[in-house]
């Protein structure tokens, strides 16, 4: 499923940013700049891509957002919403709806559920989705995948194993460090895939800043 590992684009990051986000009551905006896209261990683009995207959460945990991002065919384009709360125990707890569309011919549709938990400094996560398929040819190449993903976070270092099932499989591993540097996130990360979608190795840097409105 080559066209798959060109698009899985989002929810382990909503996963883990959008639940500490719904506790923050309002509007908010971001823009981002990555030397290469990689999402979930899986290349996206081979040049830098520029993103930007818009979220409201309310007061009682409920966020709706959308994001776009520049792939190699046009633009990619995320639509959101779920529901995060913390309890008094510390656990964090979140569940999304997330729809991946895109401009021009580069892929089909995505459409997903994403469920997460975190404690301190870890989280966990899964997703199911479902592909609408190859381009021209959707109604014999569609198919499911899942995503488990395990987390950890300390000091602005972050790394994550993800394991993918149903009609891929594989897993990926990834450490980042991000820090802020005159108002900018800036962050490096490295890549390890060894799945079906993508088998390799990369290194890549970000600038990003997220802002209210």
């Amino acid at each position: 499923m080559r066209t798959f590992k060109r698009a899985a684009i989002a929810a382990t990051i909503l996963a883990t940013t959008l639940a500490s986000q719904s506790v923050m009551a309002g509007w908010s905006a971001n823009i981002g700049l990555v030397s290469d896209y990689h999402f979930r261990g899986i290349q996206q683009t081979e040049s830098a891509s520029a993103s930007a995207g818009v979220d409201f959460a309310g007061d009682t945990g409920f966020y709706v957002g959308a994001w776009t991002a520049e792939v190699e065919d046009g633009l990619e384009v995320d639509l959101y919403a779920g529901y995060g709360i913390e309890l008094e125990s510390g656990i964090s707890l979140d569940a999304n709806l997330v729809t991946y569309q895109y401009t021009g011919d580069f892929d089909s549709a995505y459409n997903e559920i994403g469920l997460s938990a975190g404690f301190g400094l870890f989280s966990v996560g899964y997703v199911m989705g479902e592909w609408d398929g190859v381009v021209g040819n959707e109604d014999a190449t569609e198919g499911d995948y899942s995503l488990v993903t395990i987390s950890i976070e300390k000091d602005g270092w972050s790394g994550t194993i993800g394991s993918y099932g149903k009609d891929s499989e594989g897993e990926y591993g990834e450490i980042a460090y991000s820090t802020e540097i005159g108002g900018f996130d800036v962050g490096v990360g490295l890549v390890i895939s060894g799945s079906d979608l993508d088998d390799s190795e990369s290194l890549y840097f970000s600038l990003s800043k997220s802002f209210e409105l």
